[in-house]
């Protein structure tokens, strides 16, 4: 476990928490990603300013952490442009399937004891198992 950092994963833990909480207690919203970004794709006249302001946030927050830090964020992918595009589209039509993202049903579901959300997120961490178990044991990936 090379990459085990238990104290950035609890302050990270925490920042998430905290963030969720006081987007419910002042927007009486659930901070659910894919809500969010549907909300802007498929706009009401209401609706659309704060998710637009939290969608750049989540884009100008690592700009400005490096900004800041001066240190820069190296992101690697093994997968193909292709692939990318294609794992996103599948995780889109899930978490139309699924009423919600990982973050909505872990974080936020989980939170006010949503029985969907339980459910939910019970199956996100099988099938995550499942997959990381079949490309690691079966096929053989990294």
């Amino acid at each position: 476990m090379e990459y085990f950092t238990p104290l950035s994963a609890a302050l990270g833990g925490l920042l998430i928490g905290l963030a969720a909480t006081l987007m419910l207690w002042t927007n009486g919203r659930i901070t659910g990603i894919s809500g969010i970004v549907s909300g802007v794709l498929i706009p009401s006249k209401t609706d659309t300013a704060w998710r637009s302001y939290f969608l750049a946030g989540l884009v100008l927050g690592p700009i400005a952490y490096t900004t800041v830090s001066g240190q820069g964020l190296t992101i690697v992918t093994q997968a193909s442009p292709l692939l990318s595009v294609v794992a996103g589209l599948a995780v889109g039509v899930g978490t139309r399937l699924g009423s919600g993202c990982t973050s909505g049903h872990g974080i936020c579901g989980i939170a006010r004891f949503s029985k969907r959300s339980f459910l939910a997120t019970a199956v996100f961490m099988l099938t995550a198992m499942i997959t990381v178990y079949i490309t690691r044991h079966l096929v053989g990936g990294p």
